[in-house]
């Protein structure tokens, strides 16, 4: 009993069973914070990250007078869309604004969209905003610029797996392939 033990034990490790899934992202499951949200659609709607179980969930912070750095990530994530083909029905791409002050309801709903009608602009007010980066450790802060501001913030999205849970930091100016692959994982169970 005990040699068959150790043949099926062997067989199995030369399969690649028990390794660790190797994610292009940082891992960073089982962590204690990011767990929900509860910002408005452009319509108004209250909207929460369980609204979206079933589906790998994209999270990103920004604000549409960004003039590098939110367009960017929004066009690579159109890339993704794209590459995943029919499995990007089950990937939702939610784009937090962290400008609450100029992202208004109107401009979410036109600007978001532009990049693929899938995607869905967030907003709340200036409390709601605070509470939602501090729940997902983001940083944000407006600086002076010419007869207005910008506003400097962490650059990073997050990936859920379809259960709701926090799995993925993915860097700011990953490839569209990488990400692609590592959402392709969080959809089959990995």
């Amino acid at each position: 009993m005990r040699r068959y033990l150790h043949i099926l034990l062997t067989a199995l490790a030369l399969a690649g069973c028990g390794q660790p899934v190797q994610f292009h992202a940082t891992d960073i499951t089982g962590i204690d914070w990011g767990k929900t949200f509860s910002l408005n659609d452009p319509a108004g709607n209250p909207r929460r990250l369980e609204d979206f179980r079933g589906k790998v969930v994209v999270l990103f912070f920004g604000y549409t007078h960004c003039p590098d750095v939110c367009p960017t990530t929004l066009t690579t994530m159109r890339e993704v869309m794209d590459l995943l083909g029919p499995d990007a029905q089950r990937v939702q791409v939610l784009f937090v604004t962290l400008d609450p002050e100029r992202d208004s309801a109107e401009l979410l709903a036109t600007y978001v969209p532009q990049f693929n009608p899938s995607f869905l602009g967030l907003r709340g007010d200036a409390q709601a905003t605070a509470a939602v980066a501090q729940e997902f450790k983001v940083f944000y802060a407006k600086q002076p610029a010419g007869s207005g501001y910008t506003i400097d913030h962490s650059t990073a999205s997050y990936a859920f797996d379809p259960q709701g849970r926090l799995r993925l930091v993915i860097r700011y100016g990953e490839s569209a392939r990488n990400v692609a692959d590592d959402l392709k994982l969080l959809l089959s169970g990995k």
